[in-house]
């Protein structure tokens, strides 16, 4: 994986405001590293609060980058008219297979 340039501030807002689930635990886990609850008292207790944000964020991430793939691939079979979504079917579908006797 290549190393990317940091965005700028603004390019950083605007991506997270796109992505309102990674804003919201890039928050949860900035208040966990200024224990803004006051109860993370030893270094094991952030650590499972930090590693239990960074596991949900991946999970929130994998499921945008999910829904984004989809509504792209939507969009290009759309482009292609390939599909036909709604309608009737042509196909009184399988015939029965033969028995043998």
């Amino acid at each position: 994986m290549t190393e990317q340039p940091l965005p700028n501030d603004e390019e950083l807002m605007r991506a997270l405001n796109a992505n309102p689930q990674v804003k919201n635990r890039i928050a949860s886990m900035l208040a966990v590293v200024q224990d803004a609850a006051g109860d993370l008292k030893e270094a094991d207790a952030a650590e499972m609060r930090l590693i239990e944000e960074i596991r949900l964020m991946g999970q929130e991430a994998m499921q945008s980058w999910a829904n984004r793939q989809v509504e792209l691939t939507e969009q290009a079979v759309r482009r292609g008219g390939q599909v036909q979504r709604e309608g009737k079917k042509n196909c009184a579908g399988t015939p029965p297979l033969a028995t043998s006797a």
